[in-house]
């Protein structure tokens, strides 16, 4: 019965980890599949412009609608969205940079070995550390808004290269490529849906906020309208 105990924990810990990253990959799938579907069919609907007659024609003008789309919609989103949104591609791209880097040295194959100094192995998550409180610095220091959504991606990045360490930080061991290791892909990979939901949730309001204003639910101001105008163009 002892034997079965942290067998049982072991798959526990595999499933969690598991289903957290299928649900982030099955949301980010279903996002850019759904907008370049939509986009899709808007070009075969629409009576503007010419529509291209093989479906090649039809996905290669989509997806420049796509990354149209994408690039206005950045450019009209407020600024504290702009933040968390950069903040979520740092962390992801500091996440993965660090996981691959370090699948790639144990397997052989990065070009690059351990980091040491002094002959002390140098964890990502000092780098990390540092990177984010680095940007994190500036960015209180500095009054531009365009300053503070470009740091905000190095910042996203060092949480990314320190949370991809938790469980050696809480246990003060190297426990990277043990199961005990899987505690710091099941954080990095939950505060990645966090990140992702709390964008989310702030479209939601934001689009709430248009339709009171419309409905008279809320009191109207020229600064509110003006910014849910922004946030949904």
């Amino acid at each position: 019965m002892s034997l079965l105990r942290p067998r049982r924990s072991e798959l526990r810990a595999d499933r969690a980890t598991l289903g957290l990253a299928l649900a982030a990959l099955v949301t980010a799938g279903a996002l850019v599949t759904g907008e370049f579907a939509r986009l899709a069919r808007r070009r075969r609907e629409s009576g503007e412009v010419p529509t291209p007659e093989t479906l090649v024609g039809t996905a290669e003008m989509a997806t420049r609608d796509t990354i149209a789309v994408a690039r206005t919609g950045l450019r009209a989103t407020p600024h504290h969205e702009t933040v968390m949104f950069n903040m979520l591609q740092g962390f992801l791209g500091g996440f993965a940079l660090a996981r691959i880097s370090t699948w790639g040295i144990k397997s052989g194959w990065w070009p690059t070995g351990n980091v040491s100094v002094g002959g002390r192995h140098i964890h990502h998550f000092v780098p990390g550390i540092a990177l984010a409180f680095g940007s994190a610095g500036v960015g209180l220091a500095t009054k531009s808004e365009g300053v503070e959504a470009a740091l905000a991606i190095p910042f996203g990045a060092g949480v990314g290269l320190t949370l991809d360490e938790a469980a050696l930080l809480l246990d003060l061991e190297d426990v990277y490529w043990t199961r005990e290791g899987l505690l710091s892909v099941q954080v990095s990979l939950g505060i990645t849906a966090l990140l992702a939901a709390s964008i989310l949730a702030l479209r939601v309001l934001r689009r709430g906020e248009e339709r009171g204003e419309r409905e008279g639910l809320i009191p109207q101001t020229e600064e509110f309208g003006t910014a849910a105008v922004g946030a949904l163009a």
